[in-house]
């Protein structure tokens, strides 16, 4: 056990802790206090004490101690401090892994699919034949609507293509190639943002594929082949394919994008096996990478799985998720903040120490 300290309420030093593991234990209990802090039983108690009526309630006597309600939704007090923190940790990381989710490309000015209104407020064609994400994004879709579904991945290339990343890929970048055994990228995304910001292809795991690749949709011959040569005309306002649509170039029927839609059990995964078998090898070489995972939620959640296999391998975790991080988790940083500004964040602090 620690030394006692005088109580100073909620100037306490100690505090903001005790707050955040209340609430993230969901226990006001004195003893979660005494054990997680390693303080007695009268730091423990005045530090409960100087929570009642900020996360804490309590009957009149004093005895029935609960969380008030919406604590939980506070703001983050320990923000400031996490950044810091997680400028430590990148500052004095061997070697690095991002793991990206779609959160990571809305600073550059993609659009968020999150729910059925965000996907058609930014497909409004769709939107009004209620066409849902799930729906379009579909080898049922190249079936039975080829023309709306290329007319809706064609977008997105262009997009893809016209859209330039914003700082914080350079940021990550330039902390790998700090790194004394660099940086590898495991992605859910296909836009290919990591290679364009400058990461290498062999460093760049897209674990569900790339829009810049396509294949057959009969997977003639198992071949992958790029878009270099693709160049999509689109009527934006009825989101459709104009003039001939994209054919593979061995058999001549209708080519796909390379990516794994939902209910997909034809996407030639080939090209992204061969990533992961270049992850895993540098993951050999690697012991227990910093991981910072980027815009990556519950909902789909490829990218958060890959990183709770990272942490059963003993590498620290930063998560950055404006809308789904656990701010009150004492065991890893969690920055309830969008990428860009995160990033930035961590990056100024990295500076401060130069």
């Amino acid at each position: 056990m620690t030394t006692e300290t005088p109580s100073t309420g909620r100037g306490d030093p100690l505090y903001l802790r005790a707050r955040q593991l209340v609430l993230f234990r969901r226990d006001p209990g004195i003893a979660n206090l005494q054990r997680a802090l390693r303080i007695g039983y009268q730091h423990a108690t005045h530090l409960r004490d100087a929570m009642r009526g900020d996360i804490l309630d309590c009957d009149d006597l004093g005895q029935n101690w609960r969380i008030a309600e919406g604590a939980h939704n506070g703001p983050d007090l320990l923000l400031q401090e996490k950044i810091v923190q997680a400028a430590h940790w990148v500052r004095t990381a061997h070697s690095m892994v991002v793991a990206a989710g779609a959160g990571m490309g809305i600073d550059s000015g993609l659009p968020d699919y999150r729910g059925d209104e965000g996907f058609w407020r930014a497909y409004p064609a769709l939107g009004r034949s209620r066409l849902r994400f799930e729906s379009i994004a579909s080898p049922q879709a190249f079936q039975e609507r080829p023309a709306t579904a290329w007319g809706f991945y064609g977008h997105r290339l262009s997009l893809y293509r016209a859209t330039t990343p914003h700082s914080g890929f350079d940021l990550l970048h330039a902390w790998g190639q700090r790194m004394q055994q660099g940086c590898f990228v495991f992605t859910s995304n296909v836009n290919g943002h990591f290679q364009k910001a400058g990461f290498p292809s062999a460093r760049v795991y897209e674990c569900h594929g790339s829009l810049h690749r396509l294949q057959c949709t009969v997977n003639c011959q198992g071949s992958i082949w790029p878009t270099v040569d693709l160049y999509p005309q689109v009527n934006d306002a009825a989101c459709e394919w104009l003039g001939d649509l994209p054919t593979c170039p061995h058999c001549g029927a209708l080519a796909r994008p390379n990516i794994q839609m939902f209910d997909d059990w034809h996407w030639n995964e080939k090209r992204s096996a061969q990533q992961r078998m270049l992850l895993d090898m540098w993951l050999d070489s690697a012991h227990a990478p910093l991981v910072i995972e980027i815009g990556a939620g519950r909902a789909l959640p490829t990218v958060r799985n890959f990183t709770r296999r990272m942490q059963q391998r003993g590498s620290r975790l930063i998560r950055i998720n404006l809308h789904e991080a656990n701010i009150h988790n004492p065991g890893d940083i969690e920055l309830a903040l969008g990428a860009k500004e995160a990033l930035e964040g961590i990056a100024a602090q990295l500076l401060q120490h130069h």
